[in-house]
């Protein structure tokens, strides 16, 4: 039997994949972020990205570069992808609303959701059950949100300030945008053509209640590769789960 759900779920994504990583140098000398491999995989950070969307239904997927963006092409160019890929390089700085609007215009269906995630997250989730979510609550935009450990140990304390316990990276009270969303065909036209969509597009859509957050599931993997720590952590994490 066909899944109804199925018909509105996004078949094609945008990767936002221009950033200089200036705080994972030196991996970053002489690559994208993107590009930074995960140790003991053998594989960029966006070759598990795109593996994971095309696992999730994604047939069509639009790369914007920036930063070295000749290296990424290249190795787009010459890789054994799982979905076809476009890229697109800004002429000038467009921030990161005008370059999500820019890439957008090459999705091959406008007329479908689509969904976008930031080029240095590494994660494992149902994209599918956020579809799901995003189409049941007519959401224009939905964005994945995730609870990261703290960076440091945590203590317990009682009401007459003794300390009662350590907790080692405990996971964060507040939940964070994890960089993966479901955009609905006319989020596009919400964007700014330059600026900072986070500061204009989302806020209205929260105040007109449009805009909705998928908590990622408890137990799925999530981790956004931002330092050379955050590379020895996911080898780490891979090594011992396998994921």
């Amino acid at each position: 039997m066909t899944d109804p759900s199925a018909a509105s779920r996004p078949v094609q994504a945008v990767v936002l994949a221009g950033g200089q990583g200036s705080r994972l140098r030196p991996y970053t000398d002489d690559r994208p972020k993107p590009m930074v491999e995960i140790p003991g995989t053998g594989t960029p950070i966006i070759g598990h990205q795109l593996s994971w969307l095309a696992e999730e239904g994604v047939t069509d997927v639009v790369v914007s570069c920036g930063h070295l963006a000749e290296v990424l092409q290249t190795w787009l160019d010459t890789a054994d992808l799982p979905v076809s890929v476009t890229t697109v390089v800004e002429s000038e700085p467009l921030g990161r609303g005008g370059g999500l609007k820019y890439a957008a215009d090459r999705l091959p269906h406008p007329d479908q959701p689509w969904y976008a995630t930031n080029g240095d997250i590494w994660t494992r989730f149902s994209l599918r059950d956020m579809a799901d979510f995003h189409a049941e609550r007519d959401a224009i935009a939905t964005l994945a949100l995730a609870r990261p450990r703290l960076p440091w140990g945590a203590v317990k304390t009682d009401g007459f300030g003794h300390i009662t316990d350590f907790i080692e990276a405990p996971p964060s009270t507040f939940e964070i945008n994890a960089g993966v969303y479901v955009f609905s065909p006319e989020f596009a036209d919400l964007l700014p053509q330059r600026g900072d969509h986070e500061r204009t597009t989302f806020p209205r859509l929260a105040r007109e209640q449009r805009l909705a957050g998928f908590t990622i599931p408890q137990g799925s993997y999530w981790r956004a590769i931002d330092t050379a720590k955050d590379l020895t952590e996911a080898a780490k994490e891979l090594a011992t789960t396998g994921r």
